[in-house]
């Protein structure tokens, strides 16, 4: 296994445990709820096969599936999140060649263009899980506020944890 193999997965375990034990039982305002663990997904280098891209991000949402007893919801976002990645990614970075180790961060991509990457996936996730919670158009408002509260909170801790990962000496493209 190479490092980088390493450090993704050690970053995984604690996203995840900190999802399933704290993160699970926050609820601001009835409203905004933190998810911290699809940051992995968002993280992954460009490089990765599609397959292990989507059996990776499969498994992360099963195991938030099977720590919240959600039936599901998240393997399917996660797996839905992880196809749209890469047009994402080449949405706001057209001009990538094949680089060694292609890991979206603030430094490769640039502050602006890393945080559009990372809101746009985030609202990608937060509108399909709210949106499969909800199943109606009954409280239509409510839902949008979830998702806009969701992906500002889920946002605001994924910069927090990025700060704590990331090196210094990274690149710019």
């Amino acid at each position: 296994m190479n490092k980088t193999a390493i450090k993704f997965t050690i970053i995984a375990m604690v996203l995840v445990l900190i999802q399933a034990v704290v993160l699970d039982n926050v609820c601001l305002f009835n409203v905004a709820v933190p998810i911290l663990f699809i940051y992995v997904i968002f993280k992954l280098p460009m490089t990765i096969g599609i397959n292990s891209l989507l059996t990776i991000s499969f498994l992360l949402g099963l195991t938030i599936d099977v720590f919240s007893n959600s039936y599901g919801m998240n393997s399917l976002c996660c797996t839905v999140a992880a196809m749209s990645r890469n047009g994402i990614f080449h949405l706001y970075m057209p001009r990538v060649d094949s680089m060694p180790d292609s890991v979206p961060s603030m430094r490769t991509m640039g502050r602006y263009t890393y945080l559009k990457y990372l809101s746009t996936m985030t609202l990608i996730y937060c509108t399909l899980i709210f949106a499969i919670e909800a199943l109606t158009f009954f409280n239509v408002w409510l839902t949008i506020a979830r998702i806009v509260a969701s992906t500002a909170l889920s946002l605001l801790l994924m910069l927090a944890v990025d700060s704590l990962t990331t090196r210094t000496n990274e690149k710019r493209l």
